[in-house]
């Protein structure tokens, strides 16, 4: 076959995927752009939402493919009801596998988690803690990977540390004080902000700001006495320096911190500019105009008052009473203009609190628990989006690439999202079920909707025999003491 003969064939079998999964949202079919260069470039939420590479995340329910790709005329006759079923099937036979996954990541995270309530029975060396500490960060960041969120480089200074929020808040977080942290983000876009400016005579003025849908941060502190010796190291301190320098810097954190174990957050609707507000060791400081306010009235407070108590402090020797006064009067001034920069970072402090307080969703362990149900949604959305194709077209792994974006256009033109199908890990998830069965040849071989559910019911009944045992290698029982 020329190679011009091969083009025409590949298009051919792509508009007819085109044309399928149109039907399959019961659309017209109209033509379709078709490429090969998917972008693979790094995600840069800076960009606007048309140019900002497509993400993995499905914005759409389960139910809602469910629904979708179960219509009784996209299946041969009684399919449809069999289809149903399966993906029922499937969806609690996900649920089942992430639980146990659960099981056992739940077991390594209670020997660092700031909330448990349980009786701690086992002791762990340095060593232990090390190996434990590992599999908690590998595990979880398994987990938000599989959910479809993005990590953020936590070196990525103009992403985290920005100059200053849309609130007008001026933040700053010392990122030396982590031992390790992990970000995680999904569902980067821009919203709309109102903001009144100066130079518009106080008239609102409208303006993009992005914002991160979901945003989870995994933290472990440094142990103090690295702390301290980083700053003997790199500040040439003495210890005792060194030893103030870092209580100075450890005096954002909150009393109840513990360096001994993993914080996790989950938040909702974080702007971009706001994500120096999620750290333990944020700092609210002074804008350049509130510093220039501030100082002026300041300023002028005291000048004001010290030039009409210089008169009357003259007269301390004959008149002792009026310049008590007058120097009572000017401490007067200098204590309200004190208070005016307590009370303006008060100011500050309130308004990250109650931003904070609508943003969170989660903390520790209940993290760990939405990610995981988030993970097993995306991985059945994914799954049921790939069967409906393979089960009712003869396909060959080189035909991967055209379902892979006949999928994405199908989700565009039915719920009007743009994604970044991830049809590889689908199909690998399908294959080591046994749902789907690839030849020597390439191609697959697909078990139909009821023999599907069957297939996946014998699953279930073998699943409790095989569980593994969650048994610890680290650590040794000994008589137990509360956690807390």
């Amino acid at each position: 076959m020329s190679s011009a003969d091969f083009a025409e064939d590949r298009l051919r079998r792509r508009q007819g995927l085109f044309q399928r999964l149109a039907d399959l949202a019961d659309l017209e079919a109209k033509p379709a752009e078709l490429h090969d260069d998917v972008e693979r470039r790094p995600v840069n939420i800076l960009e606007p939402d048309d140019t900002r590479k497509r993400e993995r995340f499905i914005p759409v329910t389960r139910f809602a493919l469910l629904d979708r790709l179960t219509k009784p005329w996209l299946w041969p006759a009684g399919q449809d009801a069999d289809a149903r079923r399966f993906f029922r099937y499937l969806d609690y036979w996900r649920q089942q596998q992430y639980f146990a996954l659960l099981l056992d990541l739940e077991q390594t995270y209670e020997a660092f988690s700031p909330d448990s309530d349980l009786l701690m029975t086992r002791s762990f060396s340095d060593d232990d803690r090390a190996v434990l500490q590992h599999r908690v960060f590998e595990g979880v960041e398994s987990l938000l990977q599989r959910a479809n969120y993005e990590r953020i480089d936590p070196n990525n200074i103009d992403i985290i540390l920005t100059r200053d929020s849309h609130y007008g808040l001026d933040l700053f977080v010392d990122m030396k004080a982590f031992e390790r942290i992990a970000i995680y983000y999904r569902g980067a876009t821009n919203r709309k902000y109102e903001k009144r400016r100066v130079r518009k005579f106080l008239r609102k003025e409208e303006f993009n700001v992005p914002v991160f849908q979901r945003l989870c941060l995994m933290f472990k502190l440094k142990p103090v006495e690295v702390c301290i010796e980083e700053a003997m190291r790199d500040m040439k301190l003495s210890r005792e320096a060194a030893e103030k320098y870092v209580a100075r810097s450890r005096a954002h954190f909150p009393k109840s911190m513990n360096e001994k174990n993993i914080y996790l957050k989950l938040f909702k609707n974080i702007p971009r500019t706001d994500v120096e507000m999620i750290f333990p060791n944020t700092e609210v400081r002074f804008r350049p105009m509130d510093k220039l306010r501030l100082g002026v009235t300041a300023s002028g407070g005291l000048g004001m008052g010290a030039a009409g108590a210089a008169g009357k402090v003259a007269l301390l020797m004959s008149n002792p009473i009026a310049a008590i006064g007058a120097l009572a009067g000017i401490g007067g001034v200098a204590f309200r203009q004190a208070m005016g920069f307590l009370n303006q970072k008060q100011r500050y402090m309130v308004i990250m609190a109650q931003n904070l307080y609508f943003h969170t969703m989660a903390d520790n362990r209940g993290v760990i628990l939405k990610i995981a149900a988030r993970g097993a949604e995306e991985d059945v959305k994914e799954e049921m989006l790939l069967y409906s194709v393979l089960a009712k077209e003869k396909s060959t792994r080189a035909d991967l690439p055209s379902i892979d974006l006949a999928i994405e256009h199908y989700l565009t033109r039915t719920f009007g999202v743009k994604i970044d199908f991830e049809i590889d890990d689908a199909l690998d998830r399908l294959i080591r079920d046994g749902i789907v069965v690839e030849k020597p040849d390439g191609s697959f071989v697909t078990l139909p909707p009821a023999e599907a559910a069957k297939h996946i019911d014998d699953k279930w009944d073998l699943f409790l025999d095989h569980l593994p045992d969650p048994v610890s290698t680290e650590g040794y029982e000994f008589e137990g003491r509360p956690s807390n």
